[in-house]
Protein backbone atom coordinates (compact mmCIF):
# COMPACT_ATOMS: atom_id res chain seq x y z
CA UNK A 1 0.00 0.00 0.00
CA UNK A 2 1.48 3.54 -0.76
CA UNK A 3 0.90 5.96 1.41
CA UNK A 4 0.13 9.22 0.36
CA UNK A 5 2.09 11.96 2.28
CA UNK A 6 4.73 9.95 4.55
CA UNK A 7 5.64 12.82 6.73
CA UNK A 8 1.99 13.37 7.88
CA UNK A 9 1.98 9.36 8.54
CA UNK A 10 5.54 9.57 10.79
CA UNK A 11 4.44 12.89 12.73
CA UNK A 12 1.08 10.93 13.21
CA UNK A 13 2.52 7.97 14.42
CA UNK A 14 4.81 9.93 16.76
CA UNK A 15 1.82 12.40 18.26
CA UNK A 16 -0.56 8.86 18.99
CA UNK A 17 2.46 6.49 20.23
CA UNK A 18 3.69 9.66 22.45
CA UNK A 19 0.06 10.07 23.76
CA UNK A 20 -0.19 6.48 24.98
CA UNK A 21 2.83 6.74 26.59
CA UNK A 22 5.01 5.04 24.61
CA UNK A 23 8.74 6.15 25.04
CA UNK A 24 10.54 4.34 21.88
CA UNK A 25 9.16 3.85 18.68
CA UNK A 26 10.23 2.47 15.37
CA UNK A 27 9.20 4.22 11.87
CA UNK A 28 9.79 2.29 8.91
CA UNK A 29 9.26 5.45 6.41
CA UNK A 30 13.09 6.85 5.91
CA UNK A 31 13.62 10.06 3.69
CA UNK A 32 15.74 13.21 3.88
CA UNK A 33 12.42 15.50 4.32
CA UNK A 34 12.04 13.00 7.36
CA UNK A 35 15.23 12.64 8.77
CA UNK A 36 15.47 16.64 8.26
CA UNK A 37 11.95 17.54 10.31
CA UNK A 38 12.95 14.66 12.96
CA UNK A 39 16.58 16.11 13.56
CA UNK A 40 15.19 19.39 13.92
CA UNK A 41 12.33 18.18 16.59
CA UNK A 42 15.14 16.42 18.24
CA UNK A 43 17.46 19.87 18.26
CA UNK A 44 14.33 21.97 19.85
CA UNK A 45 13.67 19.25 22.65
CA UNK A 46 10.35 17.73 21.38
CA UNK A 47 12.24 14.33 20.72
CA UNK A 48 14.90 12.59 21.96
CA UNK A 49 17.83 10.10 20.40
CA UNK A 50 17.20 9.36 16.35
CA UNK A 51 19.10 6.38 15.52
CA UNK A 52 19.09 4.95 11.78
CA UNK A 53 18.99 1.07 11.34
CA UNK A 54 20.15 -0.54 8.04
CA UNK A 55 17.80 -3.42 7.14
CA UNK A 56 18.29 -3.59 3.57
CA UNK A 57 15.12 -2.54 2.59
CA UNK A 58 15.87 1.23 2.67
CA UNK A 59 16.50 1.65 6.64
CA UNK A 60 14.30 2.09 9.49
CA UNK A 61 14.52 4.85 11.95
CA UNK A 62 14.64 4.47 15.96
CA UNK A 63 13.03 7.25 17.64
CA UNK A 64 12.95 8.03 21.64
CA UNK A 65 10.22 9.78 22.63
CA UNK A 66 10.31 12.59 25.58
CA UNK A 67 6.26 13.30 25.77
CA UNK A 68 6.68 17.06 25.19
CA UNK A 69 4.86 17.13 21.84
CA UNK A 70 1.42 18.60 22.03
CA UNK A 71 0.40 18.52 18.75
CA UNK A 72 1.97 18.57 15.57
CA UNK A 73 1.56 18.11 11.58
CA UNK A 74 2.18 18.85 8.47
CA UNK A 75 0.89 22.40 6.39
CA UNK A 76 -0.72 21.23 3.13
CA UNK A 77 -0.94 23.15 0.73
CA UNK A 78 2.59 24.19 1.35
CA UNK A 79 2.74 27.61 1.49
CA UNK A 80 5.06 30.16 0.16
CA UNK A 81 6.45 32.58 3.01
CA UNK A 82 8.18 36.21 3.23
CA UNK A 83 10.61 36.71 5.74
CA UNK A 84 7.91 39.15 6.71
CA UNK A 85 4.81 36.98 6.87
CA UNK A 86 5.42 34.34 9.68
CA UNK A 87 3.79 36.11 12.17
CA UNK A 88 0.55 35.52 10.01
CA UNK A 89 1.04 31.81 9.78
CA UNK A 90 1.81 31.46 13.49
CA UNK A 91 -1.00 33.27 14.42
CA UNK A 92 -2.91 30.19 12.78
CA UNK A 93 -1.24 27.08 13.18
CA UNK A 94 0.20 27.95 16.91
CA UNK A 95 -1.94 28.53 19.87
CA UNK A 96 0.58 31.20 21.69
CA UNK A 97 2.90 33.93 19.89
CA UNK A 98 6.53 32.03 20.97
CA UNK A 99 4.91 28.47 21.85
CA UNK A 100 5.82 26.04 19.18
CA UNK A 101 7.38 25.94 16.15
CA UNK A 102 6.94 26.39 12.67
CA UNK A 103 8.97 24.25 10.40
CA UNK A 104 10.01 25.70 7.22
CA UNK A 105 12.04 24.48 3.85
CA UNK A 106 14.36 27.17 2.43
CA UNK A 107 17.17 27.80 0.21
CA UNK A 108 19.43 27.39 3.20
CA UNK A 109 17.96 23.77 4.10
CA UNK A 110 15.36 23.06 6.74
CA UNK A 111 14.90 25.38 9.73
CA UNK A 112 12.69 26.74 12.27
CA UNK A 113 10.66 30.33 11.46
CA UNK A 114 12.98 31.40 14.03
CA UNK A 115 16.01 30.60 12.45
CA UNK A 116 14.68 32.08 9.39
CA UNK A 117 13.62 34.91 10.61
CA UNK A 118 17.20 35.63 11.67
CA UNK A 119 18.72 34.97 8.83
CA UNK A 120 15.68 37.21 6.91
CA UNK A 121 14.95 33.99 4.88
CA UNK A 122 11.42 33.00 3.37
CA UNK A 123 10.25 29.55 2.33
CA UNK A 124 7.81 26.98 2.18
CA UNK A 125 5.86 26.29 5.38
CA UNK A 126 6.38 22.05 6.24
CA UNK A 127 4.90 21.32 9.34
CA UNK A 128 4.48 22.65 13.16
CA UNK A 129 4.92 21.49 16.51
CA UNK A 130 3.80 22.41 20.06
Amino acid sequence: MSLNDPLANVLSHILIEDRKGKRQIVVRNNSRLIKAVLNLLKDNNYLGEIKEIEDGKGGVLEINLLGAINKTGVIKPRYRVAASEYKKFEKRYLPAFGFGLLIVSTNKGMMTQESAVKNNLGGKLIAYVY
